[in-house]
Parts: structure tokens; sequence; C-alpha cells
């Protein structure tokens, strides 16, 4: 859809969690209308019911650190804009873990785990990343098309989720399937609807309540070992144990993953700026962040409003869920210039919000950004270019702001 085809007669009805807009790439533009004329978009009826959109990075940045008023609590919807995805309070599947959670709870859970991504941690996991990443790479063919998703960034991102876990290595594609699984939307054709999600979910439930067995006492580092011996999170109820799993599955998966997508992506755009890191390899770790923030992996955050508030002339109700769309805040032009390039060069480079703000800012980010650095110093060790040979293929969410498919060819130097 482009910007002349949004009737200012239908922006009233707008409603931007259309995944099909994010599988066909015109949400942007979609984006771009509702910063300029309606950056608090009130949408009446969806698939969703009635929500708020926020579109401009002031506000989001504002919403996301006021947990006071804006509840991410799973009690009262959680943090998606469906509801019922993982259930209600009174229903016989729910699922909370601690990004929906509000303080008091919220922390103790956090802090159980955040001994992983500690500063001497990311030393000491850094040799590994370089490992795999380089058996990765170099097992990839010369010169004849295959999937990059598949053969790097699933690959890579569930490789490391199983190192994290600890979790069995050959079958470390159940951990993809199961990310994939708790973000799909309500009508996707990955799941068999919400009882086949509920069914998936429960499996991976009763797999890990099997390995937190054997971790019980054990002091190896890992996340399960942590979850399991923590005095915070050992002896927490299925539907906590299990939220607290797929964050950090999801969360592990799925930033990374889509950004390594969204890099060769990037990159093939604008070629200009994988010129500038041939030249001075340096430069990666800018590059890294403008490409989280052009990508924007995971495209929003709902919250739950606790009491009425007025933003931008708009009175937001209690009750009321506010979708928080990063994508779109990273995207505003009163923040980043040029805001639809990939600019490594940007002043402002870190400071995208893909990452969230305050208290529920992602845990995992310099774990990512870490595995994005360690593959392209690798690359282009490497090789002249990768470069996409058919249209890559998204991912039908507006969650998940993702490739399903992306064919390149490697050119040699």
């Amino acid at each position: 859809m482009s910007e002349a085809l949004i009737d200012p007669s239908e922006l009233a009805a707008l409603n931007p969690a259309d995944a099909r807009r994010f599988a066909d790439e015109t949400i942007l533009s979609v984006f771009k209308r509702l910063r300029a004329d309606d950056p608090v978009h009130y949408t009446p009826e969806s698939q969703y019911g009635p929500y708020w959109s926020l579109t401009k990075y002031d506000d989001i940045q504002a919403v996301d650190t006021n947990h006071e008023v804006f509840s991410s609590s799973a009690v009262v919807g959680g943090i998606m804009i469906e509801d019922a995805i993982f259930g209600d309070v009174d229903s016989d599947f729910f699922i909370q873990n601690f990004i929906s959670m509000d303080p008091p709870n919220h922390a103790p859970q956090r802090k159980a785990v955040t001994n992983i991504v500690r500063p001497d941690s990311l030393m000491n996991f850094e040799q590994g990343i370089r490992a795999r990443a380089t058996k990765t790479l170099d097992e990839l063919p010369i010169g004849e098309p295959f999937d990059w998703v598949d053969r790097v960034s699933i690959e890579l991102t569930t490789q490391m989720l199983a190192v994290l876990f600890d979790f069995p290595f050959e079958e470390r594609r159940r951990l993809t399937r199961w990310s994939d699984v708790a973000t799909a939307e309500p009508d996707s054709p990955l799941i068999d609807g919400q009882e086949g999600r509920v069914r998936e979910l429960m499996e991976c439930l009763t797999y890990f309540k099997e390995l937190r067995e054997g971790r019980i006492g054990g002091s190896n580092f890992d996340l399960l070992t942590m979850l399991a011996n923590s005095p915070d999170t050992r002896d927490q109820p299925d539907h906590e144990f299990l939220g607290n799993l797929l964050l950090l599955i999801v969360g592990g998966n799925d930033t990374t993953r889509n950004t390594m997508s969204g890099s060769i992506n990037g990159f093939n755009q604008f070629p200009d700026q994988l010129a500038k890191i041939k030249v001075d390899p340096s430069r990666i770790a800018s590059a890294v962040s403008e490409i989280i923030r052009w990508q924007t992996p995971l495209a929003y955050m709902r919250r739950t409003a606790n009491s009425d508030l007025v933003i931008r002339g708009k009175t937001i109700r209690a009750g009321d869920k506010v979708v928080m769309w990063y994508y779109s805040g990273n995207r505003d032009e009163d923040v980043f210039e040029n805001a639809d390039v990939v600019d490594i060069d940007r002043k402002n480079v870190r400071r995208h919000l893909s990452f969230g703000f305050g208290i529920h800012r992602c845990l995992g980010m310099r774990l990512a950004e870490l595995q994005l650095k360690v593959l392209w110093e690798e690359i282009l060790k490497r090789w002249e270019s990768i470069e996409i040979v058919e249209p890559p293929q998204r991912v039908l969410s507006s969650f998940v702001n993702g490739y399903s498919e992306m064919m390149v060819e490697i050119r040699p130097k």
C-alpha cells in the first residue's frame, strides 16, 4: 500500500497491525502517514479488538518507561496485541514471564538469569560464537543459490540457544520451532489454530521439566540451571516456568536471527555502507547498531493503561491496549535523519528503540550485538559480497518483523 492509497476517510479505521502489511513490506508507508497525521492513532475494530498505536519515538519512549501507568502484566493482557494468545488468568492455559510482569514481581525473576549476559560471560562466549560462525560459513556453497535464513540465521541462533540452555545439540531445531509457535499469528499456517499452539507449547514445557530435574543442585553456567536453582524461580508454577522459557527462547532467537538476515538485506540495498566496513572493519559495531535500528526485529510491544492519560490531545482510558510501534519509532524523521536508509555513520546510531527502554529493556541485547559483530567479522574475511537473488519472503506477522526465506549467492573475492 502506498501513501497515496490511504484515503483520508480511511485513516480513522486504519489497522496497522494487519500482518499482511508486514509480509508485503507496505507497513512503513502506513507508519509514515500515521506519524505525520495521527501519531496517537485509535483502531476501533480489528481481529485483536480496539487498540491505540503510538508511532512517534518520544511517545513510545515515554510509555515504555512509565510502568506505573502502562502495565505489561499478562493478567491484564501482556505484551502482544492478542489477549488470548497466551490465555488469561482464569483459563486452563495461561502463560506469564518476567517481561509480562510489573514491579515488584518482575525484577527478581529477571535477576535470576542476568549473570548469563555479564560482561565477563560475554567474553567467555565469544570464542564459541566465532568457532560456530566459522564452521557454518565454511560449509556454505560458493556461486550457487541457498537460503540464508535456514543455513545461517536460524542455524547460528539455534546453536547459540542450545549452548545457553545446555540443550541437546542434535535436537536444537526444536527451539526454533517453539519460538515460531509462540509468536505465530492466531490464523498463521505455522500452527493448527490455538489448540495446536497450546499442544506444542505443552510439549515444550514437558521436555524442559524433564531437563530441569537433572539441573537441580547443579552448578553449570546455563539458563536452565539458573532457573532451576534461583530462589526466585526454582519453585515457580508451570505457567511461569514455561513463560520464562519462551521469553528466553524467543528473545534469543527472533532478534538475532532476523537481524542476521536483515543485515544481508540492508547491505544489498545500500552497498556503499558495506564498502565502508570493508575498508575499515572497526566500524562493524556501528553497522550492527544501525542494522538493528533499520530492521527492528520485533515490531512492537503492547501495554495496558492502568489509568486515564492524555497523549497529544488523545485520551487513553484505563484498560485500553496501547501498542508501541518500535518499527515506526526507529524510522521517525524527527530523531533519525534519512531514517529509511542504512547509515552506519549516524551520530545517534545506538539510540534505536529495538531493545526497548526502562525495566523491560532487552536482557540479551549485548549478546545479540556480539553475535552479529562476529558474524560480519568472519564474512569480511572470506567473500566479496552476498547477493540476494530472489525477493526475500517475509514472516506473516505484525510482531516478528522477519524473513522466512532469503535466497542468496556468495561472490568470492
